[in-house]
């Protein structure tokens, strides 16, 4: 077992977004393998570069409105209480809607994302 008391937490802005994420690594257990949890506050419109990740991810919309899209074309938009599953190294993207904050859970499994280039606007429609 391992207890981690929020004081614990480390907290960052992290880089690879357009606008402004702020990210909270709650538990972060991983080497090469293991499991990450993070709280990741989107502002307003900010959305993640196009990324995979090596392991599944789950985000878990806990304020605000998700906005989601894959390589394959799909996009949605994900609610408070809404999770969405990502498989192992589905390109894709996430953040806010515009005219809204957003923040969701994030848990990783099996390292950290390969981070690529920066959505374009007619990727981040939906």
């Amino acid at each position: 077992m391992k207890f981690v008391p929020e004081a614990e937490h480390g907290h960052g802005v992290n880089e690879q977004v357009t606008g402004t994420v702020h990210l909270e690594r709650i538990m972060s257990m991983m080497e090469k393998e293991g499991v990450q949890l993070a709280l990741v506050r989107f502002e307003d419109g900010a959305l993640t570069h196009w990324h995979t990740h090596p392991g599944e991810q789950i985000l878990y919309v806990v304020e605000g409105q998700c906005r989601f899209g894959n390589e394959a074309g799909e996009k949605l938009v994900a609610q408070v209480g809404d999770a969405i599953h990502i498989p192992p190294g589905e390109k894709h993207w996430h953040g806010a809607v515009d005219g809204k904050d957003m923040a969701h859970l994030s848990v990783t499994t099996v390292g950290g994302p390969d981070w690529m280039e920066p959505v374009s606007d007619e990727d981040g429609k939906l």
